[in-house]
């Protein structure tokens, strides 16, 4: 057996064998009397962060490590504690992609979480990989509206635990919408439950024995009442505390629905939510909620010029030996990365990507697009600036497009309607040029900008002129759809996030096309420049980290 392998092995045992025990006192049928707190630490939408990482502007935040230090620091500051995960521990970067989400979850089981919600992405890959992972769980998985074609469930829909004397009840939902945005052949054997429905038959059955009910739901938090865990809040009484996942809602409070909060804690493990609940005989006196930030910083320059970086609350130690278990996981992926995925014939350049079309801004467009046509995508933008290398002529290997895009930008979908879109073109004319929100574009757009003029002209999506009353799908990078480079008209409560990786996307697009790919444009921008325009080398240098 390689060492390389061995480490691993000792690393999973290491880390299961020492985990915290997580199974619960047997529920008492005695309601609690006297008060206590209670306390929620939750993550969601996890999405493969083992390990620190980069994450715009700032090196070295998120990690299980780091969480692992703030779960043993609440727990030695409170007496009764509890460590839930909101859904969507898939699909993230490759040190959990190549193993499944081995590390997350090894992770978990260290850190002592109590459950976890079945998210939209513990279906992206067969159910065989679920059941293996639910295997591997020192926690149980929870839906209690997601059932096999025979009717049972896939998870267990509920655990009540004893914490202190109160008892809790923690119940799991899964967004129906999940069949829409994965593969059919995965989720088409299954039925999904409408929320409301599950939510109420669970409530009915938890409050006879229980003291407090917690839905640890995986369902968005929107803005209006009648979508994602608000509609549950509001049509469903009784529920104590609502934690979600799916919209990676970044809040700075709690949101108050039928006197329900309802809480989020972002996304990737970048914060942990905690809420800390006073209970006095079975009943919730007082409610109060924060976000943890886990080694988040601010990007600025000190008194010579130099970056610097500076925490945005206090720095959080990593756990030692979570992290001595967790790092030969990324150590190995860096040899896996060595692999050859395809053939360049000629160099992708990537000089130009922010001033004209390129045969490297198409491919990485044109990846995007392929990626989600399932999800009814009409085209896909990419910023110039998020490109950071060439393919060289020759041998491709998954580093080198991990070089291309090196930047933890996931593919994104955002509704838009066409006066947006129309409006996201005209922008494109004010850009200086040089600068990284210059766009690359996916097949079916075709444009003419002119620096000169200021003007966006010709604009043709799919053949056809941009229709103002139509919703376009449009897919693009994590980074974009935040509004990042400018483009604000695409922040949209309607978004999706695959939570795949760029470029993993482009990967999987390279070997669709068997391997064997050149540069092509085909006129998708024409440019017509200003009388002696000027590269704007200091938007260069600004947006150096920009993804």
């Amino acid at each position: 057996m390689k060492r390389t392998n061995v480490i691993q092995l000792i690393a999973i045992m290491l880390a299961v064998l020492t985990a915290p025990l997580l199974m619960a006192n047997g529920a008492l049928d005695v309601p609690m009397t006297g008060t206590a707190q209670l306390v929620v630490l939750h993550t969601n939408d996890y999405h493969g962060h083992p390990l620190k990482f980069y994450n715009y502007p700032a090196p070295d935040v998120g990690g299980l490590p780091a969480i692992a230090t703030i779960a043993e620091q609440t727990r030695a500051e409170y007496d009764n504690v509890l460590v839930l995960d909101a859904g969507d521990l898939n699909t993230g970067r490759p040190e959990s992609n190549f193993y499944e989400s081995a590390p997350d979850i090894i992770g978990y089981n260290y850190i002592g979480y109590d459950a976890m919600t079945l998210g939209n992405h513990e279906f992206d890959k067969p159910l065989e990989v679920l059941e293996a992972q639910k295997k591997l769980a020192a926690f149980p998985f929870l839906s209690a509206n997601v059932r096999y074609d025979d009717g049972n469930l896939v998870a267990e829909p509920y655990i009540v635990k004893n914490i202190g004397g109160i008892r809790v009840g923690i119940f799991g939902l899964t967004t129906s919408e999940t069949p829409k945005v994965t593969m059919p052949t995965i989720t088409g054997s299954l039925v999904f439950e409408d929320e409301v429905a599950a939510a109420r038959r669970m409530v009915a059955e938890l409050r006879p024995q229980t003291d407090i009910i917690i839905a640890l739901t995986h369902m968005g938090l929107y803005e209006e009442n009648n979508r994602g865990s608000r509609r549950v809040a509001a049509a469903v009484d009784d529920i104590d505390l609502i934690i979600d996942g799916h919209s990676h809602s970044n809040i700075d409070e709690a949101v108050w629905v039928n006197g329900t909060p309802i809480v989020q804690a972002w996304n990737w493990g970048l914060i942990v939510g905690k809420a800390v609940l006073t209970v006095t005989d079975g009943e919730v006196v007082d409610f109060a909620w924060e976000p943890i930030p886990v080694n988040l910083k601010n990007r600025g320059k000190d008194a010579e010029g130099n970056t610097v970086y500076n925490y945005v609350d206090k720095e959080i130690p990593e756990d030692s030996f979570l992290l001595a278990a967790l790092q030969p996981y990324a150590d190995q992926v860096e040899v896996l990365l060595s692999e050859e995925i395809g053939t360049a014939a000629s160099l992708f350049d990537n000089e130009a990507v922010r001033t004209r079309e390129t045969g490297l801004g198409n491919l990485v467009a044109d990846a995007m697009l392929w990626a989600t046509r399932g999800q009814g995508a009409d085209f896909a933008i990419q910023n110039g600036g998020g490109i950071r290398a060439a393919i060289p002529e020759g041998a491709i290997s998954k580093k080198v497009i991990y070089e291309v895009l090196p930047f933890d930008n996931s593919v994104m979908t955002v509704e838009m309607t066409g006066r947006k879109v129309q409006a996201m073109f005209d922008y494109i004319a004010e850009i200086p040029r040089g600068n990284g929100a210059f766009p690359q574009v996916s097949q079916g757009v075709e444009f003419t900008v002119d620096f000169g003029t200021g003007e966006t002209r010709n604009l043709r999506i799919n053949g056809r002129a941009v229709d103002p009353n139509k919703v376009y799908k449009v897919a693009t990078n994590s980074f974009m759809a935040a509004g990042g480079d400018g483009y604000t008209m695409m922040i949209s409560n309607y978004t999706y996030d695959t939570s795949a990786f760029q470029r993993d996307v482009v990967i999987d697009y390279i070997l669709e096309m068997g391997g064997n790919i050149e540069p092509e444009t085909e006129g998708r921008i024409t440019v017509i420049e200003a009388p002696a325009a000027m590269i704007d080398s200091d938007s260069i240098k600004d947006f150096d980290e920009a993804a």
